[in-house]
């Protein structure tokens, strides 16, 4: 896909000076961050800086307290089958074997029900999980589920994604899996991807922009712009140093 359709396809967000408040308590404030068509934004900093609350605002979850959260420049005002989110915890139907959890994201879509059961087959294979169709999540490890969260965060064709601290609770081996996982499965269905970590390393990996979110809701940091992102052979070690700088000062 060419770099025009994928920003075609891809969809733009923007937070146009937004405050925000979890249960009745500030939690950002003030901030503007506009997110380009196809790109992968990592959102960094430390923990309570607001990052998985702006997140929920991007998928139309929690309206803004002041400020516009926009989506090709339209305001957002609920959730939207273009806005996926994929969770860190196991956000699956546990009654739903892995299939069905796929289907689901499929009629949700709007997919003909005759065509449901083998495009979910292709995203099992397309994820590493030929085989798995017929389990239920309890049956599958870890890393496993968090495939089929990928697989079904995907399959409704959604142009952004946004994604929690998805890898946080594997195993390393485990979890640099699913980061090479998501760059192909991004690469084969070009969307805007939103992506909260705590991990310096896994930001640098996946991200073609860092940002930096501040303590006590002071909004935008930093903005770092990774150079030829996701290319294992460049040294980032600067890089790395500039952002561990960036969260040590809002950790401080």
């Amino acid at each position: 896909m060419t770099t025009a359709e994928t920003t075609s396809t891809a969809l733009s967000l923007r937070l146009d000076r937004v405050e925000l408040a979890y249960a009745g308590r500030p939690v950002v404030r003030n901030l503007s961050l506009t997110i380009d068509p196809g790109e992968i934004l990592v959102l960094a900093g430390p923990s309570g800086c607001g990052k998985s609350t702006v997140l929920r605002a991007l998928a139309g979850l929690l309206a803004p307290v002041a400020g516009r959260v926009l989506a090709d420049d339209t305001t957002v005002t609920g959730p939207s089958r273009d806005r996926a989110m994929v969770f860190q915890d196991n956000a699956l139907l546990p009654w739903r074997d892995v299939r069905s959890n796929i289907e689901l994201a499929l009629k949700l879509r709007g997919e003909p029900r005759a065509g449901r059961r083998e495009r979910a087959d292709r995203w099992i294979a397309e994820v590493g999980l030929t085989g798995f169709g017929d389990y239920l999540p309890k049956s599958l490890s870890g890393g496993m589920r968090q495939r089929v969260q990928l697989a079904r965060g995907l399959a409704g064709a959604p142009r952004a994604v946004l994604m929690d601290e998805p890898f946080g609770a594997l195993d390393t081996q485990t979890r640099a899996t699913m980061q090479r996982l998501l760059v192909d499965t991004w690469q084969a269905h070009p969307a805007t991807v939103v992506f909260v970590t705590h991990d310096v390393d896994e930001a640098l990996t996946l991200g073609d922009r860092v940002a930096v979110l501040g303590r006590n809701g002071s909004g935008l940091r930093a903005l770092l712009t990774v150079p030829d992102p996701r290319d294992g052979t460049v040294d980032r070690s600067a890089l790395r140093a500039e952002l561990l700088a960036a969260l040590h000062h809002q950790n401080s």
